[in-house]
């Protein structure tokens, strides 16, 4: 597959940008919002499955909430994939992003002193979007808030490399790695920033989400 061939939202340089801002928002939540993971849902089942079992309702209210804004943003960004026309100047993965942005802003204004579940369930919500609404890179499935799968696949395109020396797999390799990796550098960044700006440091999100709205918009201004 060429690199013209691949849809401006596809391309790698976004799907990094993504990724950055996937492992920065898990790691935010987890160090400035209660320690919690609110880029992916999993944990927060098992810990409502665990708080349900030792009859601790308040709590399965606590882990309920951002669990069901995860499953409305993922109504959502199928309403405005379904709403928004090709010819439209700003193209749905745009308003996604831009609503991406402006909710991030406003988590930076939140102190601490506020209950950390408005923090998470937001989080949660932009999160979906963000994963169902930027599914493909290079034209291979990706999760840009989560690595399980990104690393399984990583590890089957190796096994196809190392039986049949495929390139196109080997290429796949170092793509998924890139995506694992700078998701890793988001939460490491995330960690540093966290420490010298608190709540603030969310910031960065934005202008990572925002280079990856002018990157497929140059892409598809060139197409």
């Amino acid at each position: 597959m060429s690199y013209k061939s691949v849809l401006p939202a596809e391309r790698l340089p976004v799907g990094v940008m993504l990724a950055f801002t996937g492992g920065f928002l898990d790691a935010y939540t987890y160090l400035c919002r209660g320690n919690v993971f609110a880029t992916a849902q999993t944990g927060n089942l098992v810990l409502l499955g665990l708080k349900a079992a030792a009859g601790e309702w308040h709590r399965v209210f606590y882990y309920f909430v951002p669990i069901s804004a995860f499953m409305l943003g993922i109504l959502l960004a199928e309403f405005m994939k379904s709403r928004c026309s090709e010819r439209l100047f700003f193209e749905w993965e745009h308003a996604v992003l831009f609503i991406e942005v402006l909710l991030l802003l406003g988590i930076g204004f939140v102190p601490n002193t506020v209950p950390n579940i408005l923090v998470n369930t937001t989080v949660s919500f932009i999160c979906s979007l963000q994963v169902h609404t930027f599914r493909t890179v290079v034209g291979a499935p990706y999760a840009s808030t989560m690595c399980t799968g990104n690393m399984r696949s990583a590890m089957e395109h190796l096994y196809r490399y190392l039986s049949t020396k495929d390139r196109a797999a080997a290429r796949m390799v170092g793509v998924y790695g890139l995506i694992v990796g700078t998701f890793c550098a988001g939460a490491a960044i995330s960690a540093w920033l966290t420490a010298l700006l608190g709540v603030k440091s969310v910031w960065l999100c934005c202008f990572t989400l925002l280079f990856a709205s002018v990157l497929i918009f140059k892409g598809k201004s060139k197409q």
